[in-house]
């Protein structure tokens, strides 16, 4: 080794030097692009070591009459060539982190590696599948290309139903058709394979994505599996953000809350999967009163906030929260502050631009206003001068000049009359605006004040750890505005579309739990209504809009919660036979994921066991045909499932057909 390495740079630099400065730094070798191409195995490159004898004596070696390129060996004499073979350490010269025996600033694949990462996480994932221990069998084994493709490819739409307003008994459930631009929509299903249903209709589409996922605890607070374990959870996390990116906007912002469980691990997969375009944490004070329970009573969660594209993102400010401001008009909230400028240094001697009549209206609006003009005219004969002082008797003069009073006073300025029958003018002070704050922690944020926003609007508990209207309002400030599209695809109690359409924001929720109509479309049926709660009276909602629900078209979903809830071993070889051969025709025979002998199932109760029974027809079901896909909406046996408005409306919305 002593005495090869030497020689390696004095051939590499003379072999190399008709690549020009590809490979150099200066006059010397750029080891970390050199190692690079190595790795990619450049034609180029390669073609051109094989012609130094010294690689060819060294490097290439023969065996069972064919010839080895030692690339890895290669490489570490470039990249350290600092160390003998002999030595007690290969970092005798150099500091710094390292993986596998290599630097990492002599690599550029550095990622967050975990077991499954290249699978799948396809489940349902409800903490009762994990109690039935069947979490493992959505892991998605098969990574052929063709079977992930009929996996993502987009599924049928059924059951679709449009609510608006005055039509929450009412719905419309024969929808055929689908309005891109302007129809919210709220799919029921596989949250992954949702997203990719989505994917060709709203790429690069959505604003702002905001989940609230599972946190991995391991406590009972979800109805989801909230169990997993680390690898398990990040890929069920990956799987997901990788398509997320893909349907968020060049200027979009994914914002996702997470405990203490997965902060780190969340905050390094998101670092990937967006390539570092990390925009910060939100410490929300989510429990002000902590969790008594471990070594510190946890007050607080976190939100991570990512951009799609650091070069395009754009945020917006905060107003400034503030008591004072307790009345609204259709700009904001306000309050009313006199218009002269009390500082008598400031005069009508040394400042006559300032000093000049307002007039304003006789009469007055339903809050006892009247409007304000620099001009008399037959309307605003009320003619108004600044004040005198109550103390030296200096005259006042305005703090703005006539040009912004002509320009601004009809929004911004009011007159009223004084108990003592005189008149003054008024300015609305609107909130000032700043950069978000990293550390969120007034009560509006708490858990409990999304808890109790949802018991008023059902009269009692209907769901764990709610977020608050005001938490999501805030996100949906800082990342979007008015007819932004916002994406929730943990939608739970439905408060991100809530939001979104107190907000005027165009909203997409997925939720695959059953409590989506229970809770979830209720309360949406609600603020189409008008509800008053949450965020309402700070915005002004009086009610409207509309939203299509619809669901993804079960297959094999179907079959494997009948399997998953069956009791004992009847009900469950009532579900093998229509696996099969689907006794009652409600639904296709099963597609099985591998060829099995059938036949050699045994169901006697002496001889088989329950749970064994229960994970073999989980494995029988093939997990890529969960859902049917929407290339089988034209097979004859799918049609005898689907109404003629099922299948209206999927031309419509995949395809544009009326």
């Amino acid at each position: 080794m002593a005495t090869i390495e030497p020689k390696i740079f004095d051939e590499l630099k003379t072999a190399l030097s008709s690549f020009g400065d590809k490979y150099f730094i200066g006059n010397e070798l750029n080891r970390s692009k050199l190692t690079d191409d190595l790795r990619a195995y450049d034609e180029v490159l390669l073609s051109r070591l094989f012609e130094i004898d010294f690689i060819n004596q060294h490097y290439i070696t023969e065996v069972a009459g064919q010839k080895l390129f030692q690339i890895e060996q290669l490489q570490d004499a470039i990249l350290y060539n600092d160390y003998w073979n002999t030595s007690y350490t290969k970092y005798e010269n150099r500091v710094g982190l390292a993986s596998n025996g290599k630097f990492l600033q002599d690599s550029q694949d550095v990622v967050l590696d975990f077991p499954f990462k290249d699978g799948v996480l396809t489940a349902s994932m409800t903490k009762e599948d994990a109690e039935d221990g069947y979490d493992d069998a959505f892991l998605n084994e098969v990574i052929e290309k063709d079977e992930i493709d009929r996996l993502f490819d987009k599924k049928i739409l059924t059951n679709v139903k449009r609510y608006g307003q005055a039509r929450t008994e009412q719905i419309d459930d024969r929808i055929v058709s689908f309005d891109k631009e302007n129809d919210n929509l709220i799919i029921k299903g596989n949250n992954l394979l949702a997203l990719h249903t989505l994917a060709d209709k709203y790429a690069g589409e959505i604003k702002v994505i905001y989940i609230d996922p599972p946190y991995n605890t391991g406590g009972d607070s979800f109805s989801y599996n909230d169990k997993f374990n680390h690898s398990a959870w990040l890929t069920f996390m990956k799987n997901r953000l990788d398509i997320a990116r893909e349907l968020l906007s060049e200027d979009g912002i994914i914002f996702i809350s997470i405990d203490r469980n997965e902060f780190a691990e969340l905050k390094l997969l998101m670092d990937e999967v967006f390539e570092k375009a990390y925009l910060g944490t939100i410490i929300n004070v989510s429990t002000p009163n902590g969790r008594d329970y471990g070594s510190f009573a946890q007050t607080h969660d976190y939100i991570h906030v990512y951009a799609k594209n650091l070069d395009y993102v754009k945020t917006f400010a905060l107003d400034v929260s503030d008591e004072k401001f307790k009345q609204s008009d259709e700009i904001s909230k306000f309050y009313l502050h006199p218009l002269f400028n009390s500082n008598s240094a400031f005069h009508k001697d040394n400042r006559p631009n300032l000093f000049y009549p307002f007039y304003i209206s006789n009469q007055t609006d339903k809050n006892g206003y009247r409007t304000v003009s620099v001009e008399k005219d037959e309307i605003h004969e009320i003619e108004v001068y600044p004040p005198l002082s109550q103390t030296d008797g200096t005259q006042f003069v305005w703090r703005w000049g006539r040009d912004k009073a002509r320009e601004l006073g009809k929004s911004e300025l009011v007159g009223q009359q004084k108990k003592d029958g005189s008149y003054r003018i008024a300015q609305k002070m609107r909130p000032k605006q700043q950069i978000p704050r990293t550390i969120w922690q007034d009560a509006k944020y708490s858990n409990r004040r999304g808890t109790e926003e949802l018991q008023k609007l059902f009269g009692k508990k209907v769901f764990s750890f709610p977020k608050p209207e005001n938490l999501i309002k805030e996100i949906l400030e800082i990342g979007s505005k008015v007819g932004d599209r916002v994406l929730d695809f943990h939608m739970g109690s439905g408060t991100t579309a809530a939001v979104a359409m107190k907000m005027k924001r165009r909203f997409i929720g997925i939720e695959q739990m059953d409590y989506i109509n229970e809770v979830s479309v209720p309360r949406l049926q609600k603020v189409i209504d008008g509800e008053q709660g949450g965020i309402s009276k700070d915005v002004n909602w009086q009610g409207g809009d509309s939203f299509v629900y619809a669901e993804l078209f079960p297959k094999n979903m179907g079959y494997l919660q009948d399997i998953i809830h069956s009791s004992d071993l009847t009900e469950l070889k009532t579900v093998y036979d229509r696996m099969l051969s689907d006794i009652d025709g409600s639904q296709e025979p099963a597609d099985i994921s591998f060829r099995a002998d059938l036949e050699k199932i045994e169901w006697e109760a002496s001889k088989v066991k329950f749970d064994d029974q229960k994970r073999l027809l989980v494995k029988l079901l093939d997990k890529n045909g969960l859902y049917y896909n929407y290339s089988e909406i034209d097979d004859t046996i799918v049609r005898e499932f689907l109404s003629e408005e099922d299948i209206a409306f999927n031309k419509a919305f995949y395809e544009g057909e009326a």
